[in-house]
């Protein structure tokens, strides 16, 4: 099982260049799909979307989405990621076309993130604004979290999506946890990707995914731009000092729930004083 994949460009559209396109029969998932495009200017992405819906979370410039009925124009709010603040998003359900475009003068970069759903819900604008952030964790184990679709929003059916900041010398997704197993209250089902970005851009994380019989045990050094993948199992990143971390997670499954398990072996990490 492949976990971790590198950019694999290609164009797709006039001034659009794909840099990664995870598909539920290429990475053997069944509740996410993934796109990352950069928009030159004067670019034009049209996309229909079947089964899909999908949530646009413009990552860096700004762009116009319509899906044919309403436009949203200009949304995006920051020049990189690592300005650390929110930026807009535009979910679109399924059976709609999307179009995402730039002007003359932008350039942008999108995460396309996707769920199978049957469900035909309202397009709407997910403003900067709307997105609570939190600062989570004590001690090394620090970091800031954009929610843009949590598991209470009513925007999507199936659709998680955040951002999680990390800085250097701290771990993230950490204590192991996993949600892996369809047993609630305790625990919810969700397939989960990682798309991971550095500051500086030549930095690494260390990721590890694995299960508890450790069937599935990979630990991955992960360069800016690449995505990781989680089927299933623990996902503990740790940031190297000096590089700050940034991923977006996108997470789906049967139920649109977010509760997890920590590893037993280390639980006691939360238990400090």
């Amino acid at each position: 099982m492949k976990l971790n994949r590198k950019p694999n460009e290609k164009q797709v559209a006039n001034h659009v260049t794909q840099r990664h396109h995870v598909t539920r029969e290429n990475a053997s998932l069944e509740y996410i799909e993934l796109r990352v495009l950069e928009f030159g200017p004067s670019a034009v992405y049209e996309e229909t979307l079947t089964d899909l819906e999908v949530c646009a979370v413009v990552l860096s410039g700004q762009v116009t989405i319509t899906d044919q009925t309403e436009a949203f124009k200009n949304i995006g709010t920051r020049k990189t990621v690592f300005e650390k603040i929110p930026t807009d998003s535009v979910y679109v359900s399924s059976g709609k076309t999307i179009t995402i475009s730039t002007d003359e003068t932008q350039t942008a970069s999108i995460i396309l993130c996707y769920s199978p759903t049957d469900k035909q819900l309202p397009t709407q604008l997910i403003k900067a604004s709307s997105n609570t952030v939190e600062h989570r964790g004590l001690y090394s184990n620090k970091r800031m979290v954009h929610n843009i679709l949590d598991d209470q929003s009513p925007v999507s059916d199936k659709l998680i999506v955040v951002e999680v900041y990390t800085d250097g010398g701290n771990w993230s997704s950490y204590p192991p946890h996993k949600h892996d197993q369809n047993n609630l209250p305790k625990e919810s089902f969700l397939e989960e990707t990682y798309y991971h970005e550095m500051n500086p851009r030549q930095g690494f994380v260390f990721q590890r995914v694995y299960t508890d019989d450790r069937t599935l045990d990979e630990t991955m050094a992960v360069e800016n731009g690449d995505v990781v993948i989680v089927p299933k199992g623990y996902h503990p990143v740790a940031v190297p000092d000096g590089y700050d971390s940034y991923y977006l997670n996108i997470m789906a499954g049967p139920i649109k729930k977010w509760q997890f398990h920590n590893e037993a072996a280390h639980q006691w990490i939360l238990e400090r004083k």
